[in-house]
Parts: structure tokens; sequence; C-alpha cells
């Protein structure tokens, strides 16, 4: 009897919801951060420079072949199945191993990657003269390093032709860096000046200017300045292409074929077998930054995705810049204003309806009436000399920042709402007392005091936005966008254009991508960075709201 009133009484304290709760934030943060261990792993681990082998493979009824290539994963398979590709297991023996190769050489061998059964393995080998070859196309090839070739005439072979492999390398790789900015931001500022010219001489149109007169004129000047500067740099760059395509290097591939390659289709070329750990781990950095910095290749399987990451962080910070004020001056209409009845408690019901409604229902109501409706009247407007092709009547940075900032206003709403009825109502009286307006006192006084509440608005809805996808698909984002929204061409910052983003990367590589195997841990690195950016933001916001909340302690009373 004493025991059960014990247990009861303890029941009736509460402890045993607190336990429980506890335990369920407990596994909770255990779930989350095991998750993120497990993306960070997969796709971190991608970087590493992993050992090439060289291995005798012997199929059953077939002649042995040697094959080379990086070891990805490796798996236990039931016998039934192994029996199923021709491997018969000793008798009692329930299951068998196979492991996944990366053997690259897309392009000789047809495939990547390899299944290989670990029964059908023979001698296993790690030559320190295997090289791993990153190109610019068909991903990477793996093989011996014969010679090094100058116009089709060998220059270096042996022990000296790894170090005249590199030499000529970077002189390549300076050479592309050269082409790409000339193509890039020479020729781009060209086409976008004739550009320019081409509108004007059709507003000119437009306005009924008869041809032969002197603005006419003018634009032809302009025009021939421009034609001029272009053929300079057309025989620039055809004296540089004839400088890039000079060298060559033959390397012996795994079924004894020598393979000549153009220094001018190779990124970089390493020896993982015969590097230290120092050098894999110098190797290693050197591929992240690669990876964050570079610009995507081979259907975003390859590459770099700083597209991705400019797109993501630009969109975000251009809808906070677009909710803030919208979401505060709700509230504070809705609270400070605005006369309570059921006319304001239906308006509350319909802000919190609007959280929950489909991101892809926001992603059609700004095509249609951001993109459509006003892009399209801005472009009748504005822009007539353009028409009929768009300029704001297509999806770009802006409208996907609208849209996004209309989704994620509710929350900045409610949170200010919140802040907003925290604070005393003393204050506003006092500052009222001592003749200062409703206006005076809401600008100087209270929104200074709520703006904790503001930022976690703010956090809330960065959060959501940054991972958003489906309603992006229909207002802006693309899966490989050519030029960046910020440049060197005034207007500098161009909201029209299409732009990337890390989560319809993540399911464009994951989903959309013809070789599965290749993208897989790019999915994982992807998700990973995605997962750091939105951290950063909301620890920069957190920082910020707790620097408020410092200043104004007494909106915490």
């Amino acid at each position: 009897m004493t025991q059960s009133s014990s247990i009861k009484s303890w029941f009736d304290s509460g402890k045993p919801w607190v336990w429980l709760n506890a335990g369920a934030v407990s596994i909770s943060l255990v779930m989350v951060v095991g998750l993120l261990l497990l993306i960070a792993v997969r796709g971190l681990s991608h970087f590493w420079p992993a050992d090439i082998m060289e291995l005798t493979y012997l199929e059953p009824g077939q002649e042995a072949v040697t094959l080379v290539g990086e070891k990805v994963d490796h798996e236990t398979v039931l016998a039934p199945r192994l029996a199923a590709s021709g491997v018969i297991l000793p008798e009692g023996q329930l299951s068998g191993g196979r492991s996944l190769i990366k053997i690259g050489n897309r392009d000789y061998f047809g495939l990547d990657f390899r299944w290989i059964n670990d029964p059908w393995i023979g001698e296993i080998r790690y030559p320190e003269g295997l090289m791993a070859i990153e190109r610019r196309e068909w991903g990477n090839f793996y093989g011996y390093l014969v010679n090094v070739k100058q116009q089709g005439d060998p220059v270096a072979d042996g022990d000296n032709a790894w170090d005249e492999f590199q030499a000529r390398l970077q002189r390549s790789n300076d050479l592309v860096a050269e082409i790409k900015n000339i193509e890039k931001t020479e020729i781009g500022k060209i086409n976008h000046g004739l550009e320019q010219l081409r509108l004007a001489e059709r507003r000119l149109q437009l306005d009924n200017i008869a041809k032969g007169t002197l603005p006419y004129q003018e634009i032809d000047e302009e025009r021939k300045l421009f034609d001029a500067r272009y053929a300079e740099l057309r025989k620039q760059l055809d004296e540089l292409y004839k400088a890039l395509s000079r060298d060559q290097v033959t390397v012996r591939i795994a079924d004894g074929r020598e393979v000549n390659l153009p220094l001018a289709k190779i990124v970089q070329v390493y020896k993982p077998n015969a590097m230290s750990t120092a050098d894999k781990l110098g190797q290693y950095f050197h591929e992240v930054w690669n990876f964050v910095s570079g610009e995507p290749r081979e259907a975003n399987t390859e590459g770099g995705i700083f597209p991705a990451i400019f797109g993501t962080v630009m969109m975000v910070m251009i809808m906070s810049i677009l909710v803030t004020p919208f979401g505060v001056v709700a509230a504070v209409y809705l609270k400070e204003y605005a006369t309570q009845g059921p006319i304001i408690r239906l308006i509350r019901i319909a802000v919190n309806n609007l959280a929950g409604v489909p991101s892809i229902v926001y992603g059609v109501f700004g095509l249609g009436f951001f993109v459509y409706f006003v892009g399209g009247n801005i472009d009748e407007i504005f822009f007539q000399a353009k028409l009929p092709a768009p300029t704001f009547g297509s999806p770009g940075l802006l409208w996907a920042s609208l849209t996004l900032a209309i989704l994620t206003v509710p929350v900045v709403i409610v949170a200010t709402e919140e802040g907003l009825s925290r604070i005393p109502r003393a204050i506003r009286e006092g500052s009222l007392a001592l003749g200062a307006t409703k206006a005076e006192t809401l600008w100087r006084t209270v929104l200074p005091m709520a703006a904790p509440a503001m930022m976690t608005g703010l956090i809330l809805a960065v959060a959501r936005a940054a991972g958003e996808v489906a309603p992006l698909m229909m207002v802006g984002v693309v899966k490989l966008a050519p030029t960046l929204a910020v440049d060197n061409i005034a207007p500098y910052l161009h909201l029209d254009r299409q732009f990337m983003h890390l989560g319809f990367h993540i399911y464009d590589v994951g989903f959309q991508s013809p070789n599965v195997e290749a993208a897989r841990p790019l999915v994982y690195a992807t998700a990973f960075l995605l997962v750091l950016i939105i951290v950063v933001l909301n620890l920069a916001a957190i920082g910020i709201r707790n620097r408020l909340r410092e200043t104004y302690k007494a909106s915490e009373s």
C-alpha cells in the first residue's frame, strides 16, 4: 500500500513526464546527429584520394583479365543471388562477397563502375606508377604514364616523363583559364554591348525615327568598334587554342592499349599509391576546395557546385530583405493599430493557415502572378524593345525570392506579434506620457525591443526557405545556369536571371543523373553543404538576436 502510494505520488509530481520529454529530446538529438554524421562521412569521404588497385579477375569459362580502379563499396550477398550470376559457393556457405570497383576510362570500357565477385578475384597489387587523371569530360582515367608528346612527337619518357607531365599540365591549365576569361568576360561584355545597341536601334524604330539619321549613325559607329574588338579577341583565342592543343600524353590502360590524351582535356593528375598520408591530406583539401569553388561538369556529376551555393545564399538574402518589412508591418498593424474583432480574428486564422499550405501551391501562385502578370506587365512598360523575348516575364531570381517571401511571411508575422505582446504596456504608456506620438513610440521604443522576436521569425523563415525546392522549379531555378546573377556588367545584380539552387541540385544529381554510382557521393556532399549553409545563416541571425536581446533586456521582463 505504501509502495503504490509512493508511485502514485511520483506520477502526480510530474517527474515521469519530465523524464519522458527529456528522453524524447535526447533520442531526437541522437538521430539528428547520427543523420548528419552519416551524410558527412558518405559525402566527405568521396574526396579522399583512394589507392588504385590492379587485380587479376578470372570468370569461369573466360580468360583472365586485368582490372584497374578504386574500390568503392563491398557487400555481402546471399548464395542464391550469387548463383544467379554464375558464382557457386562451397557447400554449406550461405553467402559471399562482391566489390564495386570504379574502373573509370568510360570512353574506352563503356562504364565507370563494375561489380566483381570476390571468389573470382586473383592477385591484388597497388603499383606506385598508377595514375588517377581527372578529365574535363568522360570522368576519371586510370593508367600508367608512357611518355609526354609535343605535336605528336615524344619529348619525355621514363623517369623524366612525370615531372614534364606536371609542368606542361600547369601550362595547359593556365591557358584554359585565360581562354575562359576571354570567352566569358571580354567577349561577354562585347555581346552585352551589341545587345544594348540592338535594343537602342529597336527603340528608335518604335519611336518612328527615320533610318540614316544621326542616332542610327552613332549606333553603327559603336557597332564597328565592338566588331573590331571582337576580331582582336577572336585572333587571340585562335592563338591560345593552337597553343593549348600542342601537348599530349600517352597512357597505358588496364587492357594494355596505349591511349593519347590531350592535356587540354585534363584537370589534374596524381599517383595516390605513391602519396604519403600528408600528401593525401593536402590532396583531400584541394579536392574539397575544388568542389566548393568550381563549376559543375558532366551533367553535374563532376566538378564543383559554386553556382548552386551562390544561388542559394543570394536567394535567401533577397528573400530575407523582402519578407522582414512585410511581416513586421503586418504584425504591427494587427497588434497595434487594428481594432480587435471578428475580422481581425479571421485574418489571424488565415495567416496561420497559410503556414500549412503546400509549397507547390506557392510555386503555382508565383508563376501565375509574379512571372506572367507582374513580370509581363513590366516587360510591356519598360522593356518593349526586347519583346517578344521576356526580361522579367520569365522565371528568375527576383520572382523566386518573392515567392519564398510570401511562403514564409506567416512565420515572421506570428513571431513578431508574439514579441510585441511581451512588451509591457507600461513602456508604451510611459513613452506617450512623455509626449511621444504613437508612431514615435513604435519606431523608437517598441520595435527595437521586439527586434529579438523579429529575428526569431527570420531564423525560422531562412531555415524553411533555404531547403525548399518544389516552388523554385516553377519560378527560377534551373539545372545549369550559364551565368551568375552577379557580374561586372551594369547593373551588376541581375534579378531577372535564372539560378542554381543546392536543393534542386540534390534532386537533379540524385534522381536525374545518368551515372547513378558517380552521383551518389555528390548527393551526400551537397546535402551536407546545404545543411552547413543553413546552420551558418541561422547562427549569424542568432548572434544578431542575442546582441539585440542583451541591449533590450527590458523586453524580457
